[in-house]
């Protein structure tokens, strides 16, 4: 049996069971229950009609029809009907999950059988009315089994790989179970078959294995020594990502991308215990690593006037070396005893030492002699820059945060070579030296120089380089000059814009223009959103769409399969009209995520979701969405409010207001180029004395 126990919280048949309050009668399937019917109170459940216990009853009967034909029948319409949270109740209170369980476990027939059957599974636990902790260990060695099964059917493997991903994140019991059975090596087998379904999968189940572990715990199986990640890379996971995937021919889908970002915090995150760790002065290994550092600079200097110095002499030197050095005391340890960053700016020390001899010692003549070479009003302290940029790099990257449930912002660089960090921190300190250089900064400007650092890193991140020499390019060519330019172009902008008359201006232009953002925000609307459905447990690949009618009096609303384009007004089954809209709920508002925990991991999910309520019949019902992205969740929010006739108060309506008040200003005020325009207007000159004017008639005009 594919559950330890039966849901017995769910009503069983032969009496009254619930149904969700505002779901659509029979034969009328609503494309969001599915995402948000496990979320909802108790209160907001009502009971089914009659045809759907005789439709479920039909089906749940066919499942143990002797004929083939009929089972399959009936896994079709079952996975058809299933997405419908009243439908799905009816299946599971009448032990359907058992009976979905048995032709998995059984796998008479591993085609279009078996994998039918395993998508309906998926659909009715994605409701979350039974816990995947229930499933059998039996049941989950024999989905094992399909994944490691060599000749397999292709769409079995995919639909086993996404139950073993759900397990895994909601049972760590099972999850245990699956790191086990499932090898790494099987995971990449099925990485680089040319199958963009089974790769994102594939890479789903190894993102999950991978956050499932503590940093400690991230080893296979005990015949692999290395970490898990270690492992990977050792079996060149990270060229095949970056050639294969990342620079496919196919474009890259939102859940492989995820996946990525996943992978991507997974592996700065491994950088997160030496950057919490401080520097131990009474650690032997610790002490000879910071030697090593000093001897690297000043290895000949130290060799010819160390010879023959009593050891007070000889530690006065080290001291001495290391403040040329850039260390603040005499005592290098001192330096690195603040976390972050710990140990890990010894790290990048070291690291930049040994990989970029050229640039750190005296043989070419860069950045440590070079900088102990000037005034010592100008000198560039390296290992203060080098722990203060350590820090803003793990503040850029994000080093330690929790992954996002929906982010997908990935940097393809980190996947382009190995000791990406390492490689990135080697760039950014000579970009630092080359910035001091450029501002003839001196001590007291080290804050302003980390200043433009962090700008110049920032700028050139967002772009998103493919590769480490394109950061290396594109970073060198933001120089202080440039970022200065920058700086004075953007003060200038807002200087220009903060005059009285224009202000006035912009004033009286707001009202065309608002008009003119909600046209376009009812347009957007009627063009119509995919949206993805996220469950209560995990991160999930549906979609579905919803658009505004042209006449903006209906929401129109249906599922579509992935990879499908956007389907036609008259092919959507659901339609809520405008005016049955009571509200317009965002953030931990929402129904369908007012159960989530409060942890950084879900912030970004509070931040996209959005539902609206609206009367059906005597209750009360919602429609709830997550928005694929920040700028689709402020246009559609906008939209909803343009709708209800309330504000628009997003900052992409704001942001958008600001593009559109500049462009007309500068319009307005292209004739007065180079015309300086005063505070204030000029006054008005006092009445003449008298008004009788004097006009003579007899003058005829030409």
């Amino acid at each position: 049996m594919p559950l330890c126990r039966p849901p017995s919280s769910l009503p069983r048949s032969g009496g009254p069971r619930p149904q969700l309050r505002g779901a659509p009668p029979s034969g009328h399937l609503s494309p969001h229950t599915s995402s948000s019917c496990a979320l909802l109170p108790p209160s907001l459940l009502t009971f089914p009609t009659p045809a759907q216990d005789l439709e479920a009853e039909r089906l749940l009967g066919g499942l143990q029809s002797g004929s083939r034909e009929r089972r399959r029948e009936a896994l079709q319409h079952l996975v058809l009907l299933a997405p419908d949270v009243t439908f799905a109740q009816e299946v599971i209170s009448r032990d359907g999950l058992q009976r979905l369980g048995t032709i998995i476990e059984d796998g008479d027939d591993l085609g279009e059988v078996l994998t039918l059957a395993l998508r309906a599974f998926l659909e009715l636990m994605e409701h979350g009315m039974v816990s995947w902790e229930t499933l059998s260990i039996p049941f989950v060695r024999k989905v094992v089994c399909y994944v490691n099964m060599n000749l397999m059917d292709a769409s079995v493997q995919p639909l086993a790989l996404r139950l073993l991903e759900s397990v895994t994140l909601s049972s760590p019991a099972l999850g245990q179970l699956v790191k086990s059975e499932v090898p790494l090596d099987r995971l990449l087998v099925h990485l680089q078959v040319m199958n963009q379904q089974l790769q994102t999968k594939a890479m789903a189940l190894l993102t999950a294995l991978l956050q499932g572990a503590s940093p400690a715990e991230r080893k296979p199986p005990s015949h692999l020594p290395q970490h898990m990640l270690d492992y990977l890379w050792q079996r060149n996971l990270r060229q095949f990502i970056y050639k294969n995937i990342i620079h496919s021919a196919t474009p890259l889908g939102d859940e492989m991308a995820h996946h990525l970002y996943v992978l991507q915090a997974l592996m700065l995150g491994l950088l997160e215990p030496r950057m919490r760790t401080p520097l131990d002065p009474y650690s032997q290994e610790q002490r000879e690593q910071l030697q090593a550092l000093r001897q690297a600079a000043f290895e000949s200097e130290g060799e010819s006037l160390g010879t023959g110095l009593s050891a007070d002499r000889r530690r006065s030197l080290c001291a001495r070396e290391f403040r040329k050095l850039g260390f603040s005391n005499s005592n290098p340890a001192q330096d690195l005893e603040r976390v972050p960053p710990g140990l890990l700016a010894l790290d990048n020390m070291l690291y930049f030492s040994r990989h970029a001899p050229s640039a750190y010692s005296r043989v070419g003549n860069r950045l440590v002699l070079e900088n102990s070479s000037r005034e010592d009003k100008h000198e560039c302290p390296f290992a203060r820059s080098s722990v203060q940029l350590t820090v803003l790099l793990c503040e850029l990257l994000r080093v330690g945060e929790p992954c996002s449930e929906t982010a997908q912002d990935f940097s393809p660089m980190f996947f382009g070579q190995d000791q990406s960090f390492h490689e990135l921190f080697c760039v950014s300190i000579q970009l630092l030296n080359k910035t001091w250089k450029e501002m003839r900064a001196t001590q007291e400007d080290f804050d302003k120089v980390m200043q433009v650092v962090r700008e110049q890193l920032a700028r050139t991140l967002a772009l998103k380089p493919s590769s480490l020499e394109l950061f290396r390019t594109k970073v060198n060519a933001l120089p202080y000059g440039e970022v200065l330019r920058l700086r004075q172009t953007e003060r200038l902008h807002q200087e220009g814009t903060l005059a009285p008359p224009i202000l006035e201006l912009r004033e009286k232009l707001k009202p065309e223009l608002m008009g003119l953002i909600r046209q376009q925000r009812l347009l957007r609307l009627c063009e119509g959103t995919l949206f993805r459905k996220i469950s209560s447990r995990r991160r999930q690949d549906k979609l579905w769409f919803c658009c505004l009618s042209p006449n903006h009096k209906m929401l129109q609303y249906g599922d579509v399969e992935e990879g499908a384009s956007p389907p036609t007004l008259e092919s959507l089954p659901e339609q809520l009209p405008v005016a049955d809209i009571k509200a317009l709920l965002t953030g931990k508002d929402c129904p369908h995520v007012r159960e989530k925990g409060s942890g950084k991991q879900n912030k970004d999910l509070y931040e996209l979701a959005f539902s609206i309520s609206y009367d059906h019949g005597e209750a009360e019902a919602y429609l709830n969405f997550i928005a694929p992205s920040k700028r689709e969740f402020h246009l559609w929010t906008d939209g909803l409010s343009a709708l209800l006739g309330g504000p628009m108060g997003s900052e992409q309506t704001r942001l958008d207001l600001e593009q559109l008040l500049t462009m007309e200003t500068k319009l307005r005020l292209l004739e007065l180029e180079n015309v300086p325009i005063p505070e204030q207007p000029p006054p008005i000159p006092p009445p003449p004395t008298n008004f009788n004017f004097c006009y003579d008639c007899s003058i005829t005009e030409p």
